[in-house]
């Protein structure tokens, strides 16, 4: 076996700038309840995985967080064993108005949901479902602001961490303004109320735009890249119309996106599902970098379609199936896929090896095992 030659952040970075790395880098992205599996199998921890999952869930989302909990260390422990380049997120403190238990700094209160091998914060309250207007969201509502959050712990949190990949800012807002007017009337107000949606999604922008930039400024030429995300397919097609995206999307993302560019960051595009009709306006309009999580078993998602088309524009990233593979499949077949990605997605360089979306409770250990030991035994460039 080859002897590794570069940092985590070396080798992302040599992906990103289109260089030769030591071996493909490989990522991670989980909940928490298969997190707690993997670092039992592993033997990492005697604490239960009811315990190790209480620890994680101080994580938000599929980000490896800086942490002093027995877990998230356990968690790092783990995926340096299985030579994962994991990323490090710093994130601002909240020093704005107290927030109610289970409600976010937008209004909406969360509620746990159960769904028989862990459980999901989904949104219970939509507090701009009421409002028909601008006027009346303006009188009753009040925005978060971007003076809510200190930057400046930024810096000390990635001290010690300067072999890994660094993200930071980032946009998401139709997620948000799902959460703010409720999934069915926020599909509605496309058609409809194009003007609240303009009127909401500027806000959102703004806000993410501010992050960004104080992010940057709290560690200037530290960020890798910036998380640009927008969940835009379904299953077989886009879940928007192109028409709808270019118009209210678009413009804020490609904002977003300069700054980044501005900074010296690579822009990390998250898209789920078949969202390649979209993908060129994302390459042109937007300047995306990277794509993820790709799909492949989505409509128009094939790798050798998506290398063919992408490939000399566009990194990776993802793209071991998290619907059937992952969870389902045999440890042979989860060593064949990451050993197809490689081949297809990784040639010529431009892949960084991932599930295609936070592994769930339901994939055995052994597979997550069996991805990154195959990553790590056939990832040599």
């Amino acid at each position: 076996m080859p002897k590794e030659s570069m940092t985590p952040k070396e080798r992302w970075l040599a992906v990103l700038h289109r260089e030769k790395p030591d071996r493909v880098p490989m990522d991670y992205w989980s909940t928490p309840e298969a997190s707690a599996r993997l670092i039992k199998h592993l033997g990492f921890s005697q604490k239960s995985e009811r315990e190790l999952v209480k620890d994680l869930n101080m994580l938000p989302g599929c980000e490896v967080l800086l942490h002093p909990s027995h877990g998230v260390q356990a968690l790092h422990r783990a995926l340096q064993y299985l030579h994962v380049d994991f990323v490090i997120t710093p994130v601002a403190r909240y020093v704005g108005p107290a927030l109610p238990l289970d409600t976010d700094v937008f209004g909406v209160h969360y509620r746990s949901i159960d769904y028989g091998t862990g459980e999901y914060s989904e949104a219970a309250t939509h507090p701009l479902a009421v409002f028909n207007s601008i006027e009346e969201i303006e009188a009753n509502y009040h925005w978060p602001n971007s003076d809510w959050w200190d930057y400046g712990e930024i810096a000390r949190q990635i001290e010690g961490w300067e072999d890994y990949p660094i993200r930071g800012g980032g946009s998401e807002p139709f997620l948000i303004y799902k959460y703010l007017r409720g999934d069915e009337q926020a599909m509605v107000d496309l058609a409809l109320n194009p003007e609240i949606v303009e009127y909401c999604l500027g806000k959102l922008f703004e806000l993410a735009y501010q992050d960004t930039l104080r992010t940057y400024e709290a560690i200037p030429g530290k960020v890798s890249h910036s998380y640009v995300a927008e969940d835009m397919g379904g299953q077989d097609n886009l879940m928007y119309s192109k028409a709808h995206i270019r118009r209210f999307l678009l413009p804020g993302m490609q904002r977003v996106a300069g700054l980044a560019h501005q900074g010296g960051a690579f822009v990390f595009h998250h898209n789920d599902g078949a969202c390649r009709a979209i993908i060129p306006d994302m390459i042109e309009q937007v300047g995306i970098q990277a794509l993820n999580p790709i799909q492949w078993r989505s409509k128009g998602m094939e790798r050798e379609g998506l290398k063919r088309d992408f490939g000399d524009r566009l990194i990776f990233h993802g793209a071991v199936d998290n619907q059937y593979t992952l969870p389902f499949g045999s440890v042979e077949q989860v060593c064949q896929e990451v050993q197809d990605n490689l081949r297809i997605l990784g040639a010529g360089g431009g892949y960084i090896l991932a599930p295609c979306h936070n592994i769930q409770p339901v994939s055995p250990p052994e597979n997550i095992v069996a991805m990154y030991h195959t990553g790590f035994e056939y990832g040599w460039t």
